[in-house]
């Protein structure tokens, strides 16, 4: 494929919290030529602040903007695909944000779009870059802790009645998915990249708290078995007290057991590896701050150098869609 040459030139679509974000680290790295958003003022205020063209309406963007080279999808969820496949039809490379898709029929159809068009489509899953888990994937890679045989994933977190009253598309099943989609697909992509596909699933699930503002689950304990052979649990809630608490993953293999937790998976908090050891993993980021909560560890400017690279220099797409499908592959799997 061509490479492009820099600056490469953005678009976002969708301007809420997670485009600011998106918008920051694009600025750093390459231009931003456009944004756009079916509230228009909220596509302005973004556009103003990064004198780029506003926008809100998508087939409008594509038209009047040939000079963008990628599209970064920050819309909510269960648009993820009707927007990527859109924008690769455009002649545009994707970048997508999580969850992929909902269902992995539309993760299917964006992957098949994007090679029938030639055009890159990249997922982002910036917690493969916090420094244990790189670490811990590493010792894996090398077979320093053995045959896995039992795997720990939990997400303690919280979202309170303000954060789904405040969006007009949180909480709902068709935007949103729930929380395997929305606060946790992140942990499942690492249940993937770290153990392999999952062979089967058994969940129970409840909402406990959330009745009156939600469509699905706030809590859920599964039990998984994976290709593998290795057996494992995922419990998750929403109903942390007041904040976020945990999001760990332990690994019991037979050289060795580890343990990253902290509140984002950014802290090696237990090692004991035989005639091993991992050493100056623990560096403090700050997660994602979306002001009476935070979210997953603030790695995008490490995506958006990957994509960089990608287009100047043919570098490898960390995740790309094949990969991106899997976690959802994963989550449909959990949900039977």
């Amino acid at each position: 494929m061509p490479v492009i040459k820099p600056p490469v030139k953005f678009a976002i679509i969708g301007c809420g919290n997670i485009a600011q974000r998106h918008a920051r680290h694009i600025s750093k790295t390459g231009k931003l030529q456009a944004v756009c958003d079916i509230l228009s003022q909220r596509a302005r205020d973004l556009a103003d602040q990064y004198n780029c063209r506003p926008f809100d309406n998508l087939s409008d963007l594509l038209r009047s903007a040939p000079e963008v080279d990628v599209v970064a999808i920050c819309t909510p969820n269960g648009l993820h695909a009707e927007h990527t496949i859109a924008s690769l039809e455009a002649g545009k490379h994707v970048l997508c944000e999580k969850p992929m898709a909902l269902s992995v029929k539309d993760c299917r159809e964006m992957v098949n779009t994007a090679k029938r068009t030639g055009k890159n489509l990249m997922i982002v899953k910036q917690n493969r870059f916090n420094p244990p888990v790189m670490a811990l994937k590493q010792l894996l890679d090398e077979n320093k802790l053995g045959k896995i045989f039992n795997i720990q994933l939990n997400c303690f977190w919280n979202r309170n009645e303000a954060y789904y009253r405040g969006s007009d598309w949180k909480g709902k099943r068709a935007m949103d998915g729930g929380p395997l989609f929305m606060q946790f697909s992140h942990f499942i992509d690492l249940l993937y990249w770290l153990a392999g596909p999952l062979k089967n699933a058994s969940m129970i699930k409840r909402n406990f708290m959330h009745r009156e503002w939600i469509e699905f689950e706030d809590t859920g304990g599964v039990l998984l078995e994976f290709e593998n052979g290795a057996i494992g649990t995922l419990n998750f809630t929403l109903n942390s007290y007041e904040k976020n608490m945990e999001g760990s993953i332990t690994l019991f293999g037979e050289k060795g057991t580890v343990k990253i937790g902290g509140q984002y998976l950014n802290t090696l908090e237990y090692q004991h590896i035989e005639d091993y050891r991992i050493s100056d993993v623990n560096e403090h980021r700050p997660p994602n701050d979306y002001g009476f909560y935070q979210g997953s560890m603030s790695n995008h400017d490490k995506v958006y150098q990957n994509v960089i690279d990608v287009l100047t220099n043919d570098a490898h797409i960390t995740v790309d869609g094949m990969e991106g499908m899997k976690t959802i592959e994963m989550i449909e799997k959990i949900y039977g």
